[in-house]
């Protein structure tokens, strides 16, 4: 790859100091982007992804790096608001507190420096002994800026991912035997509402308490207890980062490709998220096991199984070997229609409709 980029060089017309960094550099320094806002710590890995990705490495004519693409799926949105005790929140929301780095950083984001503020990010562990959040933090910001994100862009990322930690603050306390609440603390209301350039700060809470729903034709207002405005503000801060880290990687994309080069081959990486087994399994994890297992069964399908038959059909002698299908059973009942994947995003989707807590083990 590094052969094949326009190797840094500035055009003559090009103001010194506004040099674009080449194009080998800005596929590299996407890593930590995507490190920071979608990796995390695991019970069994200190910097396990919890998404999966697809690069496109282009190439043209005569070989060289034409430029590149990334696709992202199955970000694991749970672990915004809720982690194991063993487990950590995303990295991002840990370099955040750290003071250096970014000038001005905890101020511009109204922020503490200490993770035990904030709910969403201090559930699990909060240091990771293998990770210097400062350098990472360096690492990210100095991303943002060969990859030619502008002061706002990144700003508003961080503000973003600022403001989904004051979301895990805001509180709301009942109305007496009214099936009702209304705010506790406003504080962290307010500043979640500066962060978003929202005026209005009561109308921002009021949206939560008192949810306009459409009812037949009719538009009405739903009033909320606590625990549906609580869960109200979760599923907004899950939806919230997976829409932030989406646009930073297109983001991402925007300077990866050159429109002037001709592609005619390319190169794809396929890195899926971690497969792992817990004592207690997210809807997520399952969902990843299971797209995990499905790529194992094509790969040793088209790489393993179809070459054998190949070997037999030639007529070399070969002793056939089993490769593992063994949890194909398993993937024929999850894709079976409205079976198990089905019945699990059910009850994952309407808590209310449970009974019981759905444990899986």
């Amino acid at each position: 790859l590094g052969t094949g980029g326009d190797g840094g060089k500035k055009k003559k017309d090009e103001p010194e100091g506004e040099k674009k960094a080449n194009l080998e550099d800005r596929i590299v320094n996407t890593n930590p982007i995507l490190e920071s806002y979608g990796n995390a710590k695991t019970i069994r890995n200190d910097n396990s992804s919890r998404f999966g990705k697809f690069i496109r490495i282009y190439f043209n004519q005569m070989g060289k790096l034409a430029g590149g693409f990334i696709d992202v799926y199955l970000l694991e949105k749970s672990r915004v608001t809720y982690q194991q005790p063993n487990e950590r929140g995303y990295h991002i929301f840990f370099q955040l507190i750290e003071e250096g780095p970014v000038e001005g950083l905890q101020e511009m984001i109204l922020f503490s420096t200490d993770p035990y503020d904030y709910f969403f990010m201090s559930q699990g562990k909060v240091k990771v002994d293998s990770i210097d959040d400062n350098e990472e933090l360096e690492f990210t910001d100095q991303a943002f800026d060969t990859l030619g994100f502008s002061l706002q862009e990144k700003q508003d990322a961080f503000k973003l991912t600022g403001c989904i930690c004051h979301f895990g603050e805001m509180t709301f306390k009942q109305k007496g035997r009214e099936e009702s609440c209304e705010m506790d603390d406003p504080i962290p209301g307010q500043k979640a509402s500066t962060l978003l350039g929202v005026e209005n700060w009561q109308l921002f809470y009021g949206n939560f308490i008192r949810p306009k729903i459409k009812v037949g034709t009719e538009w009405v207002y739903k009033g909320q207890n606590a625990d549906s405005c609580l869960n109200s503000i979760a599923a907004l801060a899950r939806s919230m980062y997976n829409r932030l880290f989406l646009w930073l990687v297109d983001l991402c994309n925007r300077t990866l490709i050159d429109p002037t080069m001709k592609k005619v081959n390319f190169i794809g990486v396929l890195n899926i998220a971690g497969f792992e087994i817990f004592e207690f399994n997210t809807f997520e994890q399952i969902c990843i096991n299971f797209c995990n297992e499905k790529l194992q069964q094509f790969f040793n399908h088209h790489m393993f199984v179809l070459e054998q038959e190949e070997y037999v059909r030639e007529g070399i002698e070969w002793e056939m070997v089993d490769f593992g299908m063994d949890l194909e059973a398993t993937i024929q009942l999850m894709e079976k229609p409205w079976v198990f994947l089905l019945f699990l995003k059910k009850k994952h989707c309407s808590p209310k409709l449970l009974t019981n807590p759905l444990r899986i083990n």
